[in-house]
């Protein structure tokens, strides 16, 4: 960040979703490093070196980069492939912006499990592991999470029970987090040092970057002390020293505006979840920022009791994100426990009207309605139509545009009999938090004969309850009454409405129903119609492709590049190592003339890798290293022999005085050896006294021979020496005795029956075998000895 600030990217989660021209991107722009240019569809870019060429990369390539560089951290520290995986949003991010994050996880070839709102990632990691939640038909337990991060503060206030946690409400306040701390106290610097050293800090990025660093660590000792803390920056700018001072109640003073932003949030969230103060059994903070006392202090004195720090502040997200993709994932066995989610703004869908000045509209998902959750709506119509979907207040969006998307249910007719046909469609609020028109189907109506229209109505209401309480796939408990609304279309008979329960049905049952009902023989068949989705922003697929093609050929130029690296610094840790060596353990192994050419080939190679050997291709530093070692590998070899010989040369030792040993016994008629072959042990000797007389002429050739020169025997020798003495010697001597079996006498009138004469007594057999002998049957576990 500091050396190479102009490269190094940092800060750009903000910019998912949105346009170069949105005022939030133009805002920014000036504050940052690094510089940001518009992508060919209007999108945020971001331009870096890459290659030694300028290029632009989109947002979401960017994130890619991250979380393949997260992928590889993580497949390093398991040694498995890693595919699945949870990534975690700031709650208030917009239908756009989740797709955005979607598609940068499908660049870096990861399969998102779920889009994860951070505060509930939290609240995750906090109720999995308590044992003494309330049973479901209890009360719950309300805890509110407060999370301040660097770039956001969000809160969400969660009812748990015992396996499942249900958010109850979201609030935050966006352009508040641990970076307006920061900022506040650059600009106060950068005054500071504009009259006290004549510096404009602005001017150079570099130092900049450096004096937003210290400043970063001086918020932090100040949340430790109160007293007055230094702030010393060497060779800031122009080789000048600057310093300063500031203490915890000035930097307070300073930033009094943001610190009443803690406040407003708090209060919102208590009253979208219509809970009073004394309702909350505990307030958890987790974010950098919270560790400040001023923000501890203000959420302990809204909500009168002390903010609990048991979670890892740092942490606490991606903990709850590594624990619902361990639940999701079918890899792994923990501990079931549900998650529900909350919309965070109110989403509406309007479509064309032949009433109504031609626009209908309809809230179909409230702010704070259960999430991920699909309902149904019915619509009578004869043609294809469109719907759209949006935000419905633009003022709480904190994202430019409140459009969705635009969504065209295609191939609609008319009934056979020419009246408008009945399309049920299916809208979903999905697990990443993501508005879709998931399905639409016809549901077409089959006469066997003439009867009443008010037959169709009864008998399809009774087919469109049994397909409800099919398409209702989330959450029984949160199943709400619909709300309809309706309009004349054809014959005054058209209606379009939403049904989000079995309820409407039942009541649309007991309406207008006529007397001959019970004879109609009604059939209705559903057909499942093509949807067009236009999503407001969505990556087109030819240049999803193009982008997971350029991460792809990105990483495999990383690999080339790290092999590159790699064999770079293989020739310079050679450089280093044999030139400390050549000096030290090595030096009477080499002669002097030897010595001086390799350190004068040492000394160069170091300097052309810090001038021509900079940046070359990986062979050219390969076959420099192959160079050195032709001079420093024989070297290396005489000291590893040096190491190496004696040990072999010991144990050759050790078993020619077994083997000696052996032959002594023989010789003086020892029991243990009376029954080997005497020519075989007299090859054992011989070959004893051949390895003898070869042992002791190499050890003294090489006693006289100096260490700097090629050594007489080798190691191998010596080894492969004691390999061939103990393959033809062991087999001779280990020879086992053969057994004697001296003539039985069976002695009936014996008491003890049949006396066993065996000399080896392990020949006899066991209580066991005898059973078994004898028919009897032997347990197979039985100790046989």
């Amino acid at each position: 960040m500091v050396t190479n600030c102009k490269n190094t990217v940092q800060g750009f989660k903000r910019f998912h979703g949105r346009v170069f021209s949105d005022p939030f991107v133009q805002n920014l722009k000036s504050s940052l490093v690094y510089d940001l240019s518009q992508m060919p569809s209007g999108t945020t870019g971001i331009k870096v070196m890459y290659m030694e060429e300028e290029k632009v990369f989109s947002i979401e390539q960017i994130t890619a980069m991250l979380l393949t560089k997260l992928k590889e951290t993580a497949e390093s520290a398991l040694k498995k492939p890693v595919a699945d995986c949870v990534i975690s949003v700031p709650c208030f991010y917009t239908d756009a912006e989740r797709r955005s994050v979607i598609d940068a996880a499908q660049i870096a070839g990861l399969n998102c499990l779920r889009l994860m709102n951070e505060t509930t990632a939290v609240a995750l990691a906090y109720g999995i592991y308590k044992q003494d939640l309330p049973t479901p038909e209890e009360k719950p337990r309300t805890v509110v999470f407060v999370d301040i991060g660097h770039s956001g503060y969000q809160v969400s206030v969660c009812a748990f029970n015992k396996g499942k946690l249900k958010i109850l409400a979201t609030a935050f306040d966006p352009e508040m987090g641990g970076k307006d701390f920061d900022e506040r106290l650059v600009k106060h610097f950068c005054e500071e040092f504009a009259v006290k050293y004549k510096l404009d800090v602005k001017s150079k990025p570099r130092a900049l970057v450096r004096l937003y660093q210290e400043c970063e660590k001086l918020k932090k000792l100040m949340s430790a002390n109160s007293s007055d803390l230094p702030l010393n920056i060497e060779c800031f700018m122009n080789d000048i020293d600057v310093s300063s001072k500031l203490n915890r109640a000035q930097f307070e003073e300073m930033c009094a505006d943001i610190l009443a932003r803690v406040e407003p949030p708090l209060r919102s969230l208590l009253e979208q979840a219509h809970l009073k103060k004394d309702d909350i059994h505990a307030v958890e903070i987790v974010g950098g920022a919270s560790r400040m006392p001023a923000i501890k202090e203000r959420i302990n004195k809204f909500f009168g009791k002390e903010p609990s720090t048991t979670l890892n502040a740092d942490e606490a997200v991606a903990r709850g994100c590594a624990l619902q993709c361990a639940i999701l994932s079918p890899a792994f066995k923990v501990r079931e426990f549900s998650t529900t989610d909350v919309v965070p703004f109110p989403i509406s869908l309007k479509w064309n009207s032949a009433a109504e000045d031609g626009v209908s509209d309809c809230e179909v998902f409230p702010k704070n309605h259960a999430s991920p959750f699909s309902k149904v709506l019915t619509f009578y119509r004869r043609e294809p139509f469109s719907l759209e979907a949006y935000y419905n207040c633009p003022k709480e969006l904190p994202y430019p545009d409140p459009t969705i998307g635009q969504y065209v249910i295609q191939k609609v007719i008319p009934q056979a009999s020419g009246e408008s046909s009945k399309i049920k469609v299916k809208v979903r609020v999905n697990i990443h938090g993501i508005f879709s028109v998931s399905s639409a189907s016809l549901v077409e109506v089959q006469k066997s004969e003439e009867e009443e229209e008010s037959m169709d109505t009864e008998q399809s209401t009774e087919k469109e309850k049994e397909n409800e309480s099919k398409m209702q796939v989330d959450q029984d408990e949160q199943k709400t009454p619909g709300t309809g609304e309706q309009e004349n279309e054809e014959k005054k008979a058209g209606t379009e409405e939403m049904e989000t329960s079995a309820e409407e049905g039942k009541q649309e049952k007991k309406s207008d129903q006529p007397p001959q009902a019970k004879k109609a023989k009604v059939k209705t068949k559903a057909l499942e119609l093509p949807i067009e989705n236009n999503p407001q922003w969505q990556l087109a697929n030819d240049m999803l492709n193009l982008f997971v093609e350029s991460e792809g050929k990105m990483i495999m130029q990383d690999k080339l590049e790290k092999e590159r690296n790699d064999a770079k610094n293989y020739v310079e840790e050679y450089v280093y190592e044999m030139r400390d060596k050549l000096h030290g353990i090595f030096e009477k192994f080499v002669n002097e003339s030897d010595r001086d050419a390799l350190s004068l080939k040492l000394e160069d190679t170091e300097v052309w890798l810090y001038e021509d050997g900079e940046d070359q291709p990986k062979q050219v530093y390969i076959d420099k290293l192959v160079d050195l070692k032709s001079l420093g590998q024989p070297i290396q070899d005489r000291y590893t022999e040096f190491e190496e010989r004696p040990k072999a040369f010991d144990e050759l030792g050790r078993q020619l005085q077994q083997y000696m040993k052996i032959v002594e016994a023989y010789k003086t008629k020892e029991e243990q050896y009376d029954h080997l072959d005497e020519a075989e042990v007299q090859k054992v000797d011989r070959m004893v006294n051949d390895v003898m007389i070869w042992m002791n002429s190499k050890m003294n050739q090489q006693s006289k021979q100096s260490l700097a020169m090629e050594p007489v025997v080798k190691t191998t020798e010596i080894q492969a020496k004691t390999r061939e003495l103990f393959s033809t010697c062991n087999p001779i001597v280990t020879k086992p005795k053969p057994k004697v079996d001296l003539p039985k006498e069976e002695n009936p009138s014996e008491p003890n029956g049949p006396v066993n004469t065996q000399e080896n007594p392990e020949a006899q057999p066991s209580g066991t075998e005898q059973a078994a002998a004898d028919g009897a049957e032997a347990k197979p576990d039985m100790d046989l000895d």
